[in-house]
């Protein structure tokens, strides 16, 4: 690799800070650790100049229309809230411009919400695609054309590259540094920037209760939380839907409208939530296991496919000594 490779991330008024700062701060920290330009960082916006992100932090960029040396590598979308979305859509520049960009770059993406941008313009049609968790239904019904991933932290098809919220255009960046430079670097990097671990795109984006918009009526409001409480009973389908009053095919067509998820993906998604609660804690693995109804291989499989590391590391790197009070010549005591 000679050349610097220009990473556009293009920011609008009311874009989510993180979608462009965080891509960005792996790209810096990529030349950094390889000590030479390869990657070259543009923000850039419809006008250009300052621009206002949603938290009120404002940035200067460069003017969408200004011509850049060279061509654009990896083209990469910010998100948004919905007005600031609707505004960006409606933009006849932009809808000019991003196609013209994004048949000559190498990659084409977005961050979070930014999803809607490139599906508007007709980029993702026929796409596996990732996006914020709040916007998969929407993402979904208003672009049949499109397979919205619901779980994934971030989705490549093709030279498409989609994150979901928000951290995630990290993760997903960190994947690309690993794909332009190798895996040690992207791992270097990782640790420059305090991660305590890479997560692999397939991990799932959320916890499986903030998913779960179940009414206060609903019969598995009470049957989540009496799962909370058991999981370290058999959690099938037949004892759910007794528990729920209803028959197993309806239970199962019922609870997956209401939470997105099948119960077993769900049951599981419980177990490895509180098992990851469990391991900061000094019960024994095989205790933690037992505690959560899974076998210890088992508990050990699905932790690290879930949380990208196993438990014993899980809890090693989130586990510190005690401080001890500096010695009066300044050096920490060595007792």
């Amino acid at each position: 690799m000679t050349k610097s490779l220009t990473m556009a991330l293009l920011a609008y008024d009311g874009f989510q800070l993180l979608d462009v700062t965080g891509p960005a701060a792996v790209f810096a920290a990529a030349n950094r650790e390889l000590k030479r330009n390869v990657y070259k960082v543009e923000v850039l916006s419809p006008p250009g100049g300052a621009v206002t992100s949603d938290s009120g932090v404002t940035l200067q960029t460069r003017a969408m229309a200004r011509p850049l040396q060279g061509r654009i590598d990896t083209l990469l979308i910010a998100g948004a809230e919905q007005a600031a979305l609707r505004a960006v859509i409606a933009n006849e520049a932009v809808r000019r411009w991003i196609p013209r960009r994004a048949a000559k770059a190498r990659r084409v993406g977005s961050v979070c919400s930014g999803t809607f941008v490139l599906a508007s313009l007709g980029l993702i049609d026929g796409r596996r695609v990732a996006t914020h968790w709040e916007a998969c239904a929407p993402l979904a019904a208003m672009y049949p054309g499109i397979t919205v991933d619901p779980e994934a932290l971030y989705v490549v098809d093709g030279k498409v590259w989609t994150s979901a919220g928000v951290t995630t255009g990290i993760d997903m960046a960190l994947a690309m540094v690993e794909a332009d430079c190798g895996a040690d670097i992207a791992n270097a990097i990782a640790r420059r920037l305090v991660l305590y671990a890479r997560r692999p795109g397939y991990q799932s984006q959320f916890s499986p209760l903030l998913n779960a918009r179940i009414e206060a009526d609903s019969p598995f409001a009470d049957l989540i939380d009496w799962m909370q409480n058991n999981l370290d009973r058999p959690l099938d389908v037949p004892t759910l839907a007794a528990r729920a009053g209803l028959g197993e095919r309806n239970f199962y067509r019922r609870f997956l409208t209401a939470t997105g998820s099948s119960p077993a993906h769900f049951v599981e998604a419980l177990r490895l939530e509180a098992a990851r609660t469990l391991v900061d804690g000094d019960l024994p693995l095989k205790g933690v296991a037992a505690r959560v109804g899974l076998s210890p291989i088992r508990l050990n499989q699905a932790f690290e496919r879930r949380f990208g590391v196993a438990p014993r590391l899980f809890r090693d790197m989130h586990r510190t000594k005690p401080a001890q009070p500096p010695s009066r010549s300044g050096v920490r005591s060595s007792r």
